[in-house]
C-alpha cells in the first residue's frame, strides 16, 4: 500500500501540461540575436523551451505544429499597462487603478484588485501579450502612485506573477496641483520620503510626512530590490530623476520620457531605462513640447534600454494592449529604430527592465514556452497571431471582439437576431 501511495503521489505531482511540443519550419526571432533563425525547430517540454535550432530534429512523440515559414517570436511584454484594473472606463465600479482619498500613498498596492476574468485580459492574450507590468494610476498622496505588479496572462487561474515589483511616482504638470502647484514640491516630497524611509528613527515623529505603511513600501527601493519608476516627460524632470538615482543609490526607470532624447547620453551612462510611447509626436502638455517620433531611435542608438507602452489617452493601457503595442513598435521602426530593436522593445526589453528575463521575453532553453506564431509581419497592424502558446499550450484565441465579429459578420453560421436578418 505504501508503494502504491508513493507511486500515486508521483503521478499527481506531474504538471498537468506535461507534453512535448515541436514548432517546425519557423522563422524564429529569438531576441538573443539581431537576425532570425530560418527553418527553425523549437522544442518545448513541460511548459519550458528545451532547444531551438535551424532544421532541428523533432523528438519522438512530440506534438508538431508546422509554422509553415511564418514568424515566431516570444510572447509580447507590455511594459506598462492597467490590464485587470479597468473594464469599462465609464463604470466606476470597474475601475480600480487609483485612489483619491484615504491613508494609502506609496503603499497603495494594486495586486488585490487584479481581475483575471477581465475581457480586456482575454483580448490582450489573444493579441499575443503574455506578460505585462500593471501599474497604479494614482494614490491619495501625490506624487506617489503606488506599487505595481507583474502579471502573466495565462488562460486559467491567478494571473499575478510578482507582486510589488516596482514603486511608481508621477512628477510634472499631471500631479502638480495635488502637491501645491509646483513640481519643485514634488521632488522635495520624493526626497523627503526616501530620507524618512532610510532613517525613520532620526526624525521627530511630529515632523514625519509618511505613515508606517508608506515608509515600509520604500524600503525595497532603498535596498535596490525594486526600481522607483518615475513617470516624467520634461527634460528637467528626467535630469532630476538621474540626480535622484545618484544621490540615493537606487534603481530608477523613466516612464513616458517624451523629452528623454535630450538626456540620452546621461541616461545611457547611468544605465537608466526608458519606457516610452513610440506614437507620441504631438505634445499633449507643455511637458511634452520636445516630443518626436524618433525618440526611440535616438535613445536606442545612444545605448539606452527602451521598452514600449502606448497609453492612447489612457485607453490603450487596458484596451488594445497588444495591437496598439505592435503598431507603436512599427511606427518606431519607420522612424529609424532598427527592426530587431523594435521587436526587442515589445519582448525582451520589458522582461529585462522588470527582472523577468530569466523566464520571459526571449526564445532560449529554460525560458517559458510563451510563444506567438504570427500570420504576417508582427509590426504590421493588419497582421495578428495565428497561434499563441503559453507554457507550451495553445491559449484560447477568443475575445469579446472576436465573438461579436463571428456573430454579426455577413455569412456567419450563427443565426442573427431578427433585427439583423
Amino acid at each position: 500500500m505504501k508503494h502504491l501511495l508513493a507511486a500515486f503521489a508521483m503521478l499527481t505531482a506531474l504538471p498537468a501540461h506535461a507534453e512535448t511540443v515541436a514548432i517546425v519550419n519557423a522563422r524564429a526571432w529569438t531576441m538573443m540575436a539581431e537576425t532570425p533563425i530560418e527553418n527553425a525547430t523549437i522544442v518545448a517540454r513541460d511548459g519550458k523551451i528545451v532547444s531551438i535550432a535551424g532544421a532541428g530534429a523533432v523528438p519522438a512523440g512530440a506534438r508538431v505544429i508546422d509554422a509553415a515559414g511564418r514568424v515566431v517570436t516570444p510572447g509580447l511584454v507590455n511594459a506598462a499597462t492597467q490590464l485587470g484594473l479597468t473594464e469599462v472606463s465609464g463604470a466606476r465600479e470597474t475601475n480600480d487603478q487609483s485612489v483619491a482619498s484615504g491613508a494609502l500613498g506609496a503603499a497603495f498596492d494594486i495586486q488585490y484588485a487584479l481581475n483575471a476574468n477581465s475581457a480586456l485580459v482575454a483580448q490582450a492574450r489573444a493579441d499575443g501579450v503574455t506578460e505585462a507590468m500593471v501599474f497604479p494610476g494614482g494614490s491619495a498622496s501625490a506624487p506617489f502612485q503606488g506599487r505595481g505588479a507583474l502579471v502573466h496572462l495565462k488562460p486559467d487561474g491567478d494571473i499575478l506573477d510578482r507582486a510589488q515589483a516596482a514603486l511608481f511616482v508621477r512628477v510634472g504638470s499631471g500631479t502638480s496641483d495635488k502637491t501645491g502647484g509646483s513640481r519643485a514640491a514634488q521632488w522635495q516630497l520624493v526626497r523627503n520620503a526616501l530620507d524618512e524611509a532610510r532613517a525613520p528613527q532620526g526624525i521627530d515623529p511630529r515632523e514625519r510626512l509618511l505613515g508606517r505603511l508608506d515608509r515600509a513600501s520604500l524600503a525595497p527601493v532603498l535596498d535596490r530590490r525594486i526600481p522607483l519608476v518615475i513617470a516624467a516627460e520634461r527634460e528637467s524632470d528626467i535630469r532630476q530623476a538621474i540626480a535622484l538615482a545618484d544621490d540615493y543609490g537606487i534603481r530608477v526607470v523613466i516612464l513616458g520620457g517624451a523629452e528623454a532624447w535630450r538626456a540620452k547620453t546621461d541616461l545611457a551612462a547611468k544605465r537608466i531605462p526608458v519606457i516610452l510611447d513610440p506614437m507620441l509626436n504631438l505634445p499633449l502638455s507643455y511637458d511634452q513640447i520636445g516630443a518626436r517620433l524618433d525618440n526611440a531611435a535616438l535613445l536606442s542608438n545612444a545605448g539606452v534600454r527602451i521598452a514600449f507602452t502606448v497609453p492612447g489617452f489612457g485607453i490603450h493601457l487596458s484596451y488594445n494592449a497588444g495591437s496598439a503595442l505592435r503598431e507603436g513598435a512599427g511606427i518606431a521602426a519607420a522612424n529609424g529604430l532598427p527592426y530587431a530593436a523594435a521587436l526587442r522593445a515589445i519582448t525582451r526589453s520589458g522582461a529585462e527592465i522588470w527582472g523577468a528575463d530569466d523566464r520571459q521575453g526571449s526564445i532560449a532553453p529554460g525560458k517559458a514556452a510563451d510563444l506567438v506564431i504570427w500570420d504576417g509581419d508582427p509590426l504590421e497592424p493588419q497582421s495578428g497571431p495565428a497561434i499563441v502558446l503559453i507554457g507550451g499550450r495553445e491559449a484560447p484565441d477568443m475575445s469579446r471582439q472576436a465573438a461579436l465579429r463571428d456573430r454579426y459578420r455577413p455569412g456567419a453560421e450563427t443565426p442573427l437576431p431578427p433585427a439583423y436578418r
